[in-house]
């Protein structure tokens, strides 16, 4: 077994803890929890209580080591270091949210006093050189470090990370009881020097206590958005604050021994096969969708493919999370292939496996998925450009993959291009909401009521479940409602787009996915959708009956005014499109051989 880090702890003010009641505190804790205690760890452990009160030497501070980083180096830093975080996160699980501050005022006093001898670091750059210089002079030229520090312990902790020797690696850090983002604390010097997450720290984690009056309840991410923060639970207020109180809570010590010792041995991956289930409509999106967005990133290069991979790792995550609970929730078990796709965010190095084909789609039914993948953003709520040129790439492949071949994919970029150009028309200076944000205001505009069948996609009972359990702004609740609408129809529907509540913008990206889906079937030389007819028609009713409403009362540069306007002349110059190319339904006979 490899010999762990040195394990650097920082007291904070007061006696400095003579007795080492922190470590053992620490050493039960471990143990507790099915780690090694520290008998086999090199603990450094400065005490500097004296000279927080004052010291005559004028020594300068000791110089910053570690630069700060810039441009692409500090980009892939921060997504590496934020991958590190959320994998911390997922180890220690979620906050123990406790009881509050119970006795907060009692305590008052004793925060107030520590505050002030805090200060004298802060304040006085005598000491401060001289306590900084203290802990460098104990620690190697190089190797690995675990560094814990309670309360002031922490503050020097931060004020050291970027004065270590370049070649000492911060494996982890872990503060307790920190009063970093007091606000009568002054540490702005030291906030300044942690912009950014420092190269040579893996990760930071502050506990702060329910009943500890130090921190105020106030987490370091107010101060350093990129620090982790835990709540545990104490509640007594003067024994909150003790190193040893923090340092005997399991979460507190999981997050030292993690860093000092890696994953415990008694850890155990269960891994879910899951079960040879045909796939439902809302799996078979899914999957499709991620297949479409791996297949983009093999596109990417540099800067952009390193963030839309950890984009799509969280996406991943997310959707096998999200459809393993809806399954568990309606007793439906998990397709294997959902299960194998389990993305372990504990180990932000492990791999991210790529999902199977979905069962196969003739042409037919793989217009609307296909439109659907096309204008949506499958990794939302990231937002990362993607030229059109990778993306009609990446769709080419899915349609090879798919046996529908690469024309198909070709296709349905086309589609969308004359879709846009038609609706656009004379309004050219539109800028188009993507097809998933507006069909989700249609959705909350009709109360779900304008979910209709959609071929090869979901029904409206499929469609309403899976908006109930992943929101009809995430991926899977995004492109169900976005296909479904591209199909849709009925009396529901024109008066939810006609309302005065519905934009002139949703409108447009509705009909322009209604529109580009006939010309897709055209291109196909497949038999037109009757339902985009009828439902532009009925729109156009719908529309015009709210026009004649408004425009007797209202001013004539009333904004709801034209905003009917605008939805009508979209109306017309698709519906106008299908009527001079002769797709309107029973117009084109097609002949199948």
């Amino acid at each position: 077994m490899p010999k762990p880090p040195i394990l650097l702890f920082l007291h904070g003010v007061g006696t400095g803890d003579p007795e080492d009641k922190w470590r053992n505190a620490l050493d039960l804790s471990l143990t507790r929890i099915g780690y090694p205690d520290l008998s086999g760890v090199t603990v450094v452990a400065p005490k500097y209580p004296f000279g927080l009160r004052g010291v005559d030497d004028d020594e300068p501070l000791p110089k910053v080591t570690v630069k700060t980083l810039r441009g692409d180096r500090a980009k892939a830093h921060r997504r590496e270091f934020q991958r590190r975080r959320t994998a911390m996160e997922v180890r220690l699980g979620s906050d123990d949210q406790g009881d509050g501050w119970p006795l907060a005022p009692r305590a008052a006093p004793f925060a107030a006093r520590l505050l002030q001898q805090a200060n004298n670091y802060t304040k006085q750059r005598k000491i401060r050189a001289w306590v900084l210089d203290r802990a460098l002079k104990k620690l190697p030229s190089s190797g690995q470090v675990v560094i814990v520090g309670h309360s002031l312990g922490s503050v020097i902790a931060a004020d050291l990370l970027r004065r270590l020797p370049p070649d000492l690696e911060v494996v982890g850090m872990v503060t307790i009881g920190s009063p970093l983002a007091h606000e009568a604390l002054r540490v702005g010097p030291v906030r300044d020097l942690l912009a950014e997450p420092p190269a040579n720290l893996a990760w930071w984690v502050n506990f702060r206590s329910t009943g500890d009056p130090v921190p105020t309840g106030r987490g370091l991410s107010t101060v350093f958005p990129w620090v982790l923060d835990q709540r545990i639970s104490e509640s007594n207020p003067i024994r909150a604050h003790f190193a040893a109180t923090y340092l005997n809570n399991d979460s507190v010590a999981a997050a030292v021994g993690f860093g000092l010792f890696g994953s415990q041995s008694t850890e155990l991956v269960v891994v879910d096969k899951g079960l040879e289930v045909p796939l439902d409509d809302v799996e078979r999106i899914g999957l499709l969708a991620l297949r479409y967005a791996h297949l983009t990133l093999d596109k990417l290069e540099g800067d952009t493919h390193d963030r839309y991979a950890d984009a799509l790792r969280d996406t991943q995550s997310n959707f096998v999370q999200q459809v393993k609970a809806r399954n568990e929730s309606i007793g439906r078990p998990t397709p294997s292939a959902i299960a194998e796709l389990v993305v372990d965010v504990s180990d932000p190095a492990s791999e991210v496996s790529k999902p199977r084909l979905p069962d196969h789609l003739d042409v037919e039914d793989a217009v609307v998925p296909l439109l659907a993948l096309a204008e949506a953003n499958i990794v939302r709520p990231y937002e990362i450009s993607v030229s059109k040129k990778d993306q009609q790439g990446a769709l080419q492949k899915l349609t090879v993959e798919m046996e529908l071949g690469e024309i198909v994919g070709e296709n349905v970029f086309e589609a969308l291009d004359t879709a846009r150009k038609v609706v656009k028309g004379p309004v050219s200076k539109l800028k188009w909401a993507a097809i998933g944000l507006g069909s989700a205001a249609v959705v909350a505009a009709t109360g779900g009521l304008a979910l209709a069948a959609a071929p090869g996609l979901a029904g409206a009972a499929a469609v309403t479940s899976a908006l109930a359990a992943f929101g009809p702004g995430g991926m899977i609740g995004g492109l169900l409602t976005a296909g479904t609408l591209m199909s849709a129809g009925g009396g529901s529907l024109a008066v939810g787009l006609a309302a005065p509540g519905t934009t002139a913008e949703t409108v447009e990206a509705v009909v322009t996915a209604q529109l580009a889906a006939a010309v897709l079937r055209e291109r196909q030389g497949l038999a037109q959708d009757p339902q985009i007819w009828m439902s532009l028609v009925e729109l156009e009713i719908e529309a015009t009956r709210e026009l004649a409403r408004f425009e007797v009362v209202s001013d004539e540069s009333a904004p709801s005014v034209k905003e009917l306007k605008r939805k009508l002349i979209t109306i017309d110059l698709a519906l106008d499109y299908l009527h001079e190319h002769g797709l309107k339904p029973g117009e084109v006979e097609v002949v199948i051989e």
